[in-house]
């Protein structure tokens, strides 16, 4: 009669206790994806940095314009109109420097350039 207890007892505990692992070890690792892009130095730097926007202005034009458009309204690639209110500045960085949304190529800038670029798309 007592072990019949103790195995009830045990799997009842594994019951609760394996969804609530399963949710921190996700929930973990989602929070662990987030921060890591703030270890890069490349991010760092650039978030360190101060930006001009009318030097993002030109770098805009000559970089990105092409798809964008001349006033970011998207043309072959999205608007990017208010983008900074729907992006995080990890998220832009990331994103420009990735080239992982064909046709976008990947774009790695100096961290001034890149500061300049992001606060100019910060006035789209």
């Amino acid at each position: 009669m007592s072990l019949v207890n103790t195995v009830g007892a045990k799997s009842t505990v594994w019951r609760w206790l394996l969804p609530v692992l399963v949710v921190l070890l996700m929930g973990g690792g989602w929070m662990f994806s987030l921060l890591l892009p703030l270890q890069d130095p490349y991010i760092q730097a650039v978030r360190a940095t101060v930006g001009d926007p009318s030097r993002g202005e030109q770098i805009f034009i000559l970089n990105c314009a092409g798809c964008h458009g001349i006033d970011g309204k998207g043309e072959v690639g999205p608007s990017l109109v208010q983008i900074s209110h729907r992006r995080s500045q990890v998220q832009l960085i990331q994103q420009i420097i990735s080239g992982n949304t064909p046709p976008m190529p990947k774009f790695q800038a100096q961290p001034q350039d890149m500061a300049d670029l992001l606060s100019y798309l910060k006035t789209l």
